[in-house]
């Protein structure tokens, strides 16, 4: 049965971009001519998703209402004769079925993929974290898939990062099958280096069995005091672990957000010449 449904867990607060994110929810800032959230929408949608969960908290409301039809502005824009833009509006709202569910505390990303129990229903599905931006040839979420299909079970992306940083991420230890593909046999969220079985993180990107749910609900709290994720997975019966192809941009920071605008506004069919131009001008 094809994987249809996705999760992105956007409550947290984005305090990495304070005061902005004050009053703009960190998935709604633009990369370009788009937000960060409508990026990893696109991938699941290329990839065949067509729902998807958000799990929001209070504030958020802004990002319910852009991916929502906006019908006083689509008849403003179609009575001055802006088409283009009220195809980019209509555009935004077709992408997928989206609907939301909201995280009353922040207790995880553990929690918050709970959180979407009742919206996902017994079926496998894909979890996405918007702040991880991949710009691939095949999506990511479609080679996870991929992977999902030819071994069942959960599959999760992973990355290579340096040592001293994995006490930032989920790391994976396991046998390669491929060179690409790991049989994961051990999870530990944000290991010291000294411990890290591994430098394969987990990035961003997972497809999960409905079965994930229960075991949350018994995943005791893990680092920083959280619900993991990562925890739970590792009581997983059978996982799967892809190193997947792409430029990876971490948008939940300053900087990775920066890098990301950069990357893609020099590709722009529209901006890329200016962008270009820019880029060489105060390199």
């Amino acid at each position: 049965m094809p994987v249809t449904r996705a999760v992105l867990p956007v409550a947290g607060l984005g305090t990495r971009f304070l005061p902005l994110t004050k009053a703009v929810p960190k998935e709604l800032l633009p990369i370009v001519d788009r937000p960060c959230l409508e990026y990893v929408i696109a991938e699941a949608v290329a990839a065949g998703i067509t729902d998807v969960v958000l799990v929001t908290s209070r504030g958020k409301g802004a990002v319910e209402d852009y991916f929502d039809r906006a019908p006083a502005l689509e008849a403003t824009l179609e009575a001055a004769g802006k088409l283009a833009l009220l195809g980019e509006v209509r555009r935004v709202a077709s992408l997928a079925r989206v609907v939301c569910v909201r995280q009353d505390h922040m207790r995880g990303l553990g929690h918050a993929v709970l959180c979407a129990e009742h919206a996902v229903g017994d079926e496998d599905f894909v979890v996405i974290l918007a702040d991880d931006i991949v710009d691939a040839e095949e999506p990511v979420v479609g080679q996870l898939l991929r992977v999902h299909a030819e071994e069942g079970g959960a599959v999760v992306a992973l990355k290579n990062v340096p040592r001293e940083r994995t006490n930032r991420y989920g790391i994976c230890a396991g046998p390669m099958v491929r060179p690409d593909r790991m049989r994961i046999e051990r999870m530990v969220e944000k290991p010291a280096p000294a411990d890290a079985p591994s430098t394969l993180s987990i990035v961003g990107r997972y497809v999960l069995p409905p079965t994930i749910f229960e075991l949350l609900r018994t995943t005791p709290p893990g680092a920083g005091g959280e619900i993991q994720l990562t925890d739970a997975l590792a009581r997983l019966p059978l996982a799967h672990g892809h190193v997947f192809s792409g430029a990876h941009f971490d948008t939940g920071n300053p900087v990775g957000l920066l890098e990301a605008q950069l990357h893609y506004s020099t590709r722009h069919p529209e901006y890329g010449a200016a962008a270009r131009a820019l880029c060489a001008r105060y390199g």
